[in-house]
């Protein structure tokens, strides 16, 4: 058992010396900040073009989906954000349809426990 010891003694030792080594870090410039934020963006808005969803809706409107991509890839870092955030603001409506099925499913369930309804066959109530 003091093998042990001693060897976890020497891990302790070992990772507190490397705690105390310098971290290199540097300053970024504005320019670097704001090229990474707009590529963040741009990568975003062809993410969600590449959605099976998103290309079945743009298709169904007679537009042909690499016509669009070429375009974005096309566009301004102003135009880029302005779409990015109106991509930001559209509502999910797969999840809150979801999540409504979800919690009315959990509501009847738990007031079929409850004994205070009787909807699905394999629960049992308190009552």
């Amino acid at each position: 058992m003091s093998a042990f010891w001693g060897v976890m003694a020497r891990l302790l030792v070992v990772s507190l010396l490397a705690l105390s080594l310098p971290a290199k870090a540097s300053m970024m410039s504005a320019q670097e900040t704001m090229s990474v934020h707009q590529t963040s963006e741009r990568t975003q808005v062809m993410q969600f073009l590449a959605r099976e969803d998103v290309a079945k809706h743009i298709a169904a409107q007679g537009v042909d989906i690499a016509l669009v991509q070429q375009r974005v890839a096309a566009m301004s870092d102003d135009e880029i954000n302005q779409l990015s955030d109106k991509i930001d603001q559209l509502p999910a409506a797969g999840n809150a349809v979801l999540g409504a099925v979800v919690f009315v499913f959990v509501l009847l369930l738990v007031t079929d426990i409850l004994g205070l309804t009787k909807v699905f066959p394999f629960t049992r109530s308190v009552r």
